[in-house]
């Protein structure tokens, strides 16, 4: 069969019409950024241009109009530390943060029941309480603001400086229903890491990632590390009930036996407990070897993990708009973990 391409017809160019462009292996919208809007606005969209807004991946996502204005300046504010603004709101932050966990620690001084409470302390029972509420409102306002300048606030909720951020607040008001609940604002201590981003330390940022990295991939060889060391310890345990109960009234059962176990192999050695005879003192010296041998183990496993990390490029201190994460590249473009454009 024959085929000649003068046989197929081709389109004749319209007169007055754009003049023809090269291809360059990606689609070229010919309507500019906000004409592009107007006109999804007014019903000619991005299915005009042979687009489907519908999907569009998170990478192909464009920056939208809703973050201009008072968002993405309050986003530049609370999130980024490259402004002066943005590193003065970070430092006044971290110093409310480290005067109310210190409040936490002077309120807690003559709280245990029957220990007597000193007088400086009763003086100031008033003042630290109202120190108390008024930081966590200042956090309760900081964290609805974190929320109203992301595009996606439940990204950021559910991030783990989210979670640290709303479970610094909530035991002000767990301490109205449960006594004591309060104590547990000490959590707010967590929301100082964010001085390696204000300070623009990114090189310990790094080293943090790779630290984490490293775990998440020996994750496997720590699990079943671990679990041989628990088997190990119960067996231990139970053996070491069935040599010393006859004899040492303090391993009365195996649990008893067992919470020795995991402390020597540990190299704890709490001396609450300790074997009388001597095959049960042999026992021991084995367990106290034996958790040195744990020891090398263990970082060996995560000592391979972080030299296999450590060839990872650099970060910045950069915080995506949409979910509020860190830790991306230098010369990133979108965020790793949501897509978002930066």
């Amino acid at each position: 069969m024959s085929y000649n391409a003068a046989s197929v017809p081709t389109p004749e160019k319209p007169v007055g019409g754009p003049a023809a462009q090269p291809y360059t292996g990606r689609m070229v919208d010919p309507i500019p950024g906000p004409a592009r809007h107007d006109k999804a606005a007014s019903g000619g969209g991005p299915a005009a241009v042979g687009v489907d807004a519908d999907r569009l991946s998170p990478l192909q996502e464009p920056p939208t109009d809703d973050m201009a204005g008072w968002r993405r300046t309050l986003h530049t504010v609370i999130f980024e530390a490259e402004t002066p603004a943005g590193k003065a709101f970070d430092v006044v932050l971290l110093i409310l943060i480290t005067l109310s966990v210190l409040c936490v620690m002077v309120e807690s001084i003559g709280s245990a029941p029957g220990v007597e409470v000193p007088p400086w302390r009763r003086d100031i029972a008033a003042p630290l309480r109202i120190a108390e509420w008024t930081f966590t409102l200042l956090f309760t306002v900081e964290y609805v603001l974190r929320l109203l300048c992301v595009r996606r606030p439940r990204a950021y909720a559910l991030s783990a400086f989210g979670v640290i951020d709303l479970l610094a607040v909530l035991p002000t008001y767990l301490s109205l229903f449960v006594p004591g609940g309060h104590s547990l604002m000490v959590i707010r201590a967590l929301r100082l890491l964010r001085v390696f981003r204000v300070f623009k330390l990114g090189r310990y940022l790094s080293e943090a990632g790779a630290l984490r990295r490293a775990v998440w991939a020996a994750r496997a060889k720590l699990t079943v590390f671990l679990a041989t060391v628990l088997i190990l310890a119960c067996i231990m345990g139970t053996l070491m009930y069935l040599v010393e109960f006859n004899d040492n009234p303090q391993f009365r059962n195996i649990p008893q036996s067992i919470y020795w176990a995991i402390v020597t192999v540990t190299t704890v050695g709490y001396g609450d407990i300790s074997p009388v005879t001597p095959l049960g003192k042999l026992l021991a010296a084995m367990m106290m070897v034996l958790g040195w041998g744990m020891i090398i183990v263990s970082t060996g496993v995560l000592s391979a993990e972080l030299v296999q990390q450590s060839a990872h490029k650099p970060v910045t201190t950069q915080a995506c708009p949409s979910c509020g994460s860190e830790g991306h590249d230098t010369d990133a473009l979108h965020c790793k973990f949501c897509g978002a454009h930066l």
